[in-house]
């Protein structure tokens, strides 16, 4: 049996070359069996390219009540649903949040908030900057990820210099689209300038979006090139599970094949960058997530999300080592 056309062009990408945006969408027309032989080619990309296995850990600091109207999220104050809110937590209460992760292993912490962001330095703002002081004085050697929305150049540089690690700031799908599709409280001008204003001042960037919002295959595609030439260093990859109360809430849960296949496109568009699978791993692809930590993944966002459960740090981090165990043993 011979491969699909489209996976044999896409060879190239573990020769160093590039897929065109033309030869990415060949390959988002594949079904069936050519999907796990797109699969494979991800996975071997992978483990040339970003081999190591990584997990990280977020902690909702500010929870709902968001003045933004993003269409798929549970926290906008524009839609109902019922969610817990909350203003953002003390220093301490965020200690004892990263303890509970550092003490099981893992060394990477994300502060997130709702709201727009802060492109004044505020009073807020400044508490956020305690509470990275706080984390680094008590943990080090923890790698301080934050996601506190669109910025100005004083309010990034301030993030840089108080030891933020790396910045979360999603493209969320096709930037082209981005008002019909996500939200019009803000732009995604706005969002790619905060990258700018960051990357220039040595943080790294957290850049990926959400599949299942309505897109289409172009719309993925489009949104992996965005993150490739915009250059971050990470992807963060979402799967809407739709919400009750949002305007999303009647979208059908994409299949696992479509999901796989989506991971596996964006690996082979951005080799070498980390690429997380975040919201609806367990929701979405339930008995299909080892499949899809061989589509091209190298990350995990675990012990839970923004206002979702995930799995335990302890089940994650079994699925990590037997994947780890099986790549190794594929590779000899």
């Amino acid at each position: 049996m011979f491969l699909n056309p489209a996976i044999t062009t896409a060879y190239k990408v573990l020769d160093g070359d590039s897929l065109s945006e033309a030869e990415a969408l060949a390959l988002t027309q594949l079904e069936g069996c050519d999907i796990l032989d797109l699969i494979s080619l991800a996975n071997k990309v992978r483990d040339r390219f970003a081999p190591q296995l990584i997990s990280c850990s977020i902690v909702n600091a500010k929870s709902g009540v968001c003045s933004q109207n993003c269409k798929f999220c549970s926290q906008s104050g524009f839609h109902q649903t019922g969610i817990e809110t909350y203003s953002l937590l003390e220093p301490s209460e965020l200690v004892k949040s990263a303890k509970t992760i550092y003490d099981q292993g893992v060394r990477t912490f994300g502060i997130v908030t709702s709201g727009f962001g802060y492109r004044e330095v505020t009073p807020e703002f400044e508490k956020i900057l305690a509470c990275m002081d706080a984390l680094r004085a008590t943990f080090p050697d923890l790698k301080l990820c934050v996601s506190i929305g669109i910025l100005s150049e004083t309010t990034a540089r301030l993030l840089a210099e108080h030891g933020a690690w790396r910045y979360n700031m999603n493209l969320q799908t096709n930037p082209e689209r981005y008002r019909e599709l996500i939200a019009d409280t803000h732009s995604i001008e706005e969002k790619i300038q905060t990258i700018r204003y960051l990357q220039a001042f040595g943080v790294s960037i957290c850049c990926g979006g959400i599949f299942g919002l309505g897109e289409t295959w172009h719309d993925r595609v489009k949104m992996a090139m965005a993150c490739r030439d915009l250059n971050v260093d990470g992807c963060p990859l979402n799967v809407l599970l739709p919400i009750a109360g949002t305007p999303l809430e009647h979208l059908p849960i994409m299949e696992p094949a479509d999901v796989a296949k989506a991971f596996a496109i964006f690996r082979l568009i951005n080799p070498h960058t980390m690429i997380k699978f975040a919201a609806g791993r367990e929701t979405t692809m339930k008995d299909f997530q080892g499949l899809l930590m061989l589509s091209g993944i190298n990350s995990i966002i675990t012990g839970g999300y923004l206002t979702t459960r995930g799995r335990s740090i302890e089940e994650d981090q079994k699925l990590l080592n037997s994947l780890c165990a099986f790549t190794q043993h594929a590779r000899t």
